[in-house]
């Protein structure tokens, strides 16, 4: 189960920023403890659905979203099982993105050889899961390849922007991978941060 961390309150701060989701039914995607659900909640949504595939993280969030007495569903499923749950007015995500070789992988942050192995299938379903008008505020590394989300987006039909940025000093997990960071390609050798970014994803109303 993945703890808030720097990446999660980076995420938190952007949604306050972009007006909270104030009356909107909301998606947290690989929700991990609830952090992103329960702040959704206390924005004032009017309902918060909350996906993982771990079912620690989903008793976790659960029982987050019930002592606060908190509109917040959660459920165990991938993509999948969240596109027929959807759309969505406001969609949010700290999913996997830790760029690895394979070998030790963690489903709670490893995602593939360039760490893409969720962001990309996210990105390709923001069209379905968006309501019209709705937007999409999604987390992830510089190593991940930011523009590489911005054209996915936008080749998607929607407005794409960075809308936060922090860096942030490697943790354990990145410390772990950095020879195969460095061997790859995908950072400097020697360096020890990382940029985190925040990506908005907006679908604009039909005709516009």
């Amino acid at each position: 189960m993945y703890r808030p961390q720097e990446d999660s309150y980076l995420l938190a701060n952007a949604l306050a920023d972009a007006g909270g989701t104030e009356d909107s039914h909301v998606l947290d995607f690989c929700t991990g403890t609830g952090f992103l659900a329960v702040n959704a909640a206390m924005m004032g949504a009017a309902s918060v659905t909350a996906f993982d595939i771990a079912p620690r993280a989903v008793l976790t969030a659960r029982m987050n979203a019930w002592t606060r007495r908190l509109p917040i569903r959660a459920h165990r499923g991938g993509l999948d099982a969240v596109l027929r749950h959807g759309p969505f007015d406001v969609v949010l995500s700290n999913p996997p993105y830790v760029p690895c070789d394979g070998e030790d992988r963690d489903p709670r942050w490893d995602a593939g050889a360039d760490g893409r192995g969720v962001l990309d299938p996210l990105c390709d379903s923001l069209p379905a899961l968006l309501t019209p008008g709705g937007f999409a505020l999604i987390v992830h590394s510089e190593f991940t390849g930011v523009e590489t989300t911005l054209r996915r987006l936008r080749d998607a039909d929607l407005k794409a922007s960075v809308v936060a940025r922090r860096r942030i000093p490697f943790g354990p997990v990145l410390r772990s991978r950095a020879d195969y960071l460095y061997a790859s390609h995908l950072a400097e050798p020697g360096s020890t941060t990382e940029e985190v970014v925040v990506v908005r994803a907006d679908r604009p109303h039909p005709g516009r």
